[in-house]
């Protein structure tokens, strides 16, 4: 089995949701989402701005806490089409990343994932990378930046939607041209029982 990164629920004060690159020998548990196989591209589009603006919108809650939904938010997500120069753009920001966090977390510091991604305690080498690495993952999407995460969730919802369109009937029907067939047809004029055989129809009561 090949290194795979793990999720973790986070909270809405971080701008990051942690992702940690980890070994096979590392068994994950229920409280983790894991995407096995990854590759540095895969966590540099997780790990994004772009991304970020996604589940904020998209995912549920616990108090304030986010909570990752693999049906919900990954699986919704709209993926860039990116060239293979932008993904290698993407994925040496990835690294670069990956390489800021190494000093502060075990074996060779004492920090952890939550402690890197604490608003008020980030330090400016991985804010930093993490901001080069968004500017990488948005121009897989356009060449024009992005100036708010507004902007980020209406491209993405409207990518979403051109993603999505083929799957929607092509002539859905409408309440309006269902009441005006239905003004046009003529109702049936109102006809007595017929009689049964050997009855007289002309019957007086």
């Amino acid at each position: 089995m090949l290194p795979y990164y793990a999720r973790l629920n986070s909270s809405e004060r971080r701008p990051y949701i942690s992702i940690g690159f980890m070994q096979p020998v590392i068994l994950c548990s229920n409280k983790l989402r894991i995407l096995p196989n990854a590759t540095p591209f895969h966590f540099g589009i997780l790990s994004s701005a772009m991304h970020m603006a996604w589940v904020r919108r998209v995912t549920g809650r616990l108090k304030s806490d986010f909570q990752y939904s693999v049906k919900l938010v990954y699986n919704n997500f709209p993926w860039p089409n990116a060239t293979a120069e932008q993904r290698e753009r993407v994925e040496e920001k990835a690294r670069a990343v990956l390489a800021a966090r190494e000093p502060h977390l075990p074996p060779r510091g004492l920090g952890t994932l939550a402690d890197l991604y604490d608003p008020l305690a980030m330090p400016p080498e991985l804010l930093r990378a993490h901001t080069e690495l968004d500017r990488a993952v948005e121009k897989c999407y356009r060449v024009e930046p992005f100036h708010s995460d507004r902007e980020r969730v209406e491209f993405l919802f409207s990518l979403y939607e051109k993603l999505t369109a083929p799957l929607l009937p092509v002539t859905p029907k409408t309440r309006g041209r269902r009441s005006q067939t239905a003004a046009t047809v003529q109702r049936p004029s109102h006809q007595r029982t017929p009689p049964l055989p050997g009855q007289n129809q002309n019957t007086s009561g």
